[in-house]
């Protein structure tokens, strides 16, 4: 099996999620779409976290299999603390990480209920 392949497949799939779930609120025809996403997202981080961790992300833990097999090790918890800290060639904080990614998340998933609830019902 082609792990290095795996490997840039899982980063692309991390991207777009994670672009979606910033910015799916933006576009009417994606509503919808954007809000089962962030649902499934923190069906994941909170639900299954009982489990797995808070924050907890399946794609993440496969990702880091795949990675593993690949010779790398000490993983981070979080797939954008792993990438902050490769693009920056710094060790950023966890905590730094989980507060920006907490954040973001929050207005995101803010918008994408007052666009899919409150503001439909205005109109």
């Amino acid at each position: 099996m082609n792990y290095l392949l795996l490997d840039w497949f899982f980063t692309l799939l991390h991207l777009v999620i994670i672009g979606f779930n910033l910015s799916g609120w933006i576009w009417p025809s994606t509503r919808k779409l954007h809000l089962i996403v962030v649902a499934l997202t923190l069906g994941c981080w909170l639900i299954l976290g009982i489990w797995y961790g808070l924050g907890y992300c399946p794609i993440t833990d496969w990702q880091w299999q795949i990675k593993e097999k690949l010779g790398e090790v000490n993983l981070p918890g979080s797939f954008i603390k792993y990438y902050a800290d490769k693009i920056s060639g710094q060790d950023i904080s966890s905590l730094f990480i989980d507060i920006i990614t907490g954040v973001s998340f929050t207005l995101a998933i803010m918008m994408t209920i007052y666009l899919n609830f409150i503001r439909r019902k205005r109109i």
